[in-house]
């Protein structure tokens, strides 16, 4: 029976844990499959009768049901173990994504959604768990770093595919990712065996970290501020308004805004492996702050060009700027937990802060565009990743003292 790999248990020549690499390339097969199923979402909707709204809401309604099932889900993974949620979850969004091909009203449609949404929150919180219990102390970065440009990866060529698959039909795409779902599970469940064997192993309980002493690390607090920015800013604020500028003020087709979004993405996967490895050679502090800088500069930037050239160049910058700060961050979280400790509440209060900033951050910022402007309105959202990084600089780097700590283990 395979079980969770110990601080120490890196082979030489660097190579990592065969288990990271199953949660590696499964996220690359969710991410891929998510992918496949977003675009056709509103169009299927619109199969019922609904209008845009309530095409809209469909997706609404799988990021809400992500956020208000998220504390749920880190109290599962401290009570149940990393494993069986993260199987649990994949099996739940299979099925409710069959389902949603076999939907036969609107509402059945936004039901089976919802449920999908309290799937994903499990398994992602879980996977970041998984992650942090197998990842060698000095390997997070790189690890965070791999793990972050397999979802990238999956997340770009899952539109590419689905617009293949869509010729089948509308519902063809749920049936294909629920598969994968499958398939993705029953692999996690055949290779990664019981990784929370780790109790039996010590002669003891895993060690729990509650939220409340999480809090009361300055590196965590400064954590929930990047990711309540980055939720704002990246998957806020640019995927809403970034289309809506391009039509408005550039004057250009939406095709120029699909350009766009694949350069911010070009940007962050051309530095994702780097920048996770650096930071545990060189710690996160340095990386989270200058990705943080480079991302709200850039923001600010994509809102006050006036041609298209400078416009690319601003999301490219944005881009390479999330990229740079994205795996130190998580890093840095894990460092806190530690690999002997289970932290499910700690872990789902994180992902929970990139979710309401995703969420309230188009609301807030469509709001500055109709009273003011889209100028304004990325500016306010560079800001707030400047913020962020502000803050920052006034905490102690995690990764010296998760790697003394290691040692002593």
């Amino acid at each position: 029976m395979v079980t969770a790999s110990k601080p120490t248990d890196a082979v030489k020549g660097g190579a990592l844990p065969s288990q990271i690499w199953v949660l590696i390339s499964a996220s690359f097969v969710i991410a891929l499959g998510f992918g496949i199923v977003a675009p056709v979402i509103p169009q299927f909707a619109t199969e019922f009768g609904v209008g845009v709204v309530a095409a809209s809401a469909v997706i609404s309604v799988f990021a809400a049901m992500r956020l208000l099932f998220a504390p749920a889900s880190g109290l599962l993974v401290q009570k149940l173990g990393e494993r069986p949620v993260y199987l649990a979850g994949l099996l739940i969004v299979a099925a409710s994504t069959g389902a949603c091909a076999f939907a036969q009203t609107y509402w059945q449609l936004l039901i089976f959604r919802g449920l999908g949404g309290i799937g994903s929150t499990m398994f992602t919180v879980s996977a970041l768990g998984l992650l942090i219990r197998m990842s060698p102390a000095d390997s997070r970065g790189r690890v965070s770093g791999f793990y972050a440009t397999s979802f990238l990866m999956g997340s770009i060529g899952g539109p590419l595919v689905g617009g293949a698959v869509v010729g089948l039909g509308l519902r063809a795409p749920f049936i294909i990712y629920a598969i994968a779902l499958i398939i993705a599970a029953a692999v996690v469940f055949f290779s990664l065996g019981n990784v929370d064997s780790t109790e039996s192993e010590h002669g003891s309980a895993v060690p729990m970290m509650s939220l409340r002493a999480a809090l009361r690390v300055p590196a965590y607090r400064a954590a929930l501020s990047s990711n309540f920015a980055t939720g704002w800013a990246v998957f806020g604020v640019r995927v809403a308004l970034v289309p809506l500028f391009v039509v408005a003020v550039l004057d250009r087709s939406a095709a120029v805004a699909a350009v766009a979004l694949a350069v911010f993405a070009v940007g962050n996967a051309l530095v994702l492996i780097t920048s996770g490895r650096l930071s545990d050679v060189r710690g996160r502090k340095p990386f989270v702050v200058a990705g943080l800088i480079v991302a709200g500069l850039g923001t600010a930037a994509i809102g006050l060009t006036d041609n298209v050239a400078l416009f690319m160049i601003a999301s490219f910058v944005a881009g390479f700027g999330s990229g740079l700060m994205t795996p130190a961050q998580q890093a840095s979280v894990a460092d806190i937990i530690g690999s002997r400790a289970r932290g499910g509440p700690v872990l789902s209060t994180f992902q929970m802060a990139s979710d309401v900033g995703a969420i309230f951050g188009p609301i807030v910022a469509g709001m500055v565009v109709e009273y003011y402007s889209y100028g304004t309105a990325f500016v306010m959202s560079g800001a707030i990743l400047l913020a962020a990084a502000v803050w920052w600089l006034f905490v102690k780097d995690t990764a010296s003292a998760a790697k003394a700590a290691a040692r002593k283990q």
